[in-house]
C-alpha cells in the first residue's frame, strides 16, 4: 500500500491523500481491497455514511475487475478537497456484456449501484487494460 499527502497525485492536481494498491485479478483478492478502502477512508476520517457508500463503490468496481482484469487490478483512492476519487484499473480488455443465458438478476447491478451512489463514473481503454473511475463528494 502506498499512501501519501503529496502535493500532488497520479491524477495530476493537488491533492490531500492518496493511497494505491496492487492485487492479483481474483475474486479471492475484492474482500482485500474492500477492506484496504474502509480502513483507509476510515484512518481519513471520512464518515460513515459516505464512507459506506464508497466501500461500496469499490466493492463493485474490485469484483468486476476481479472478474474480467486477467492479471491484476490496482484500486487507488484520491481524497482531493471534499471530493474522492475511486480509480480501479485492471489488465482485461473491454466490458464483456451480460450473456443472454445468464437471468438479469443475477448479473450487472453493480454498475447501476455505482451509478447511483457516485457523482460520476467514467471507464477508460488504457493500453495495458481498463481503468473505471467514480467520484462522489466526502466531507474530510
Amino acid at each position: 500500500m502506498t499512501d501519501s499527502a503529496s502535493p500532488t497525485s497520479l491524477l495530476g492536481r493537488p491533492c490531500r491523500r492518496q493511497a494505491l494498491r496492487t492485487l492479483p485479478a481474483q475474486e479471492a483478492h475484492v474482500s482485500a481491497v474492500r477492506h484496504f478502502a474502509a480502513d483507509l477512508l476510515e484512518t481519513w476520517s471520512v464518515p460513515a455514511s459516505e464512507r459506506d457508500s464508497a466501500v461500496l463503490i469499490v466493492d463493485e468496481l474490485a469484483a468486476n475487475a476481479a472478474q474480467y482484469g486477467r492479471e491484476r487490478m490496482t484500486p487507488l483512492l484520491v481524497l482531493d478537497h471534499g471530493t474522492l476519487h475511486i480509480v480501479i484499473s485492471d489488465s482485461g480488455t473491454a466490458v464483456e456484456h451480460l450473456r443472454p443465458d445468464i437471468a438479469p438478476d443475477e448479473h450487472g447491478r453493480g454498475t447501476g449501484i455505482v451509478q447511483y451512489l457516485a457523482q460520476s463514473t467514467e471507464i477508460h481503454q488504457t493500453g495495458s487494460g481498463r481503468e473505471v473511475r467514480a467520484c462522489l463528494r466526502c466531507s474530510p
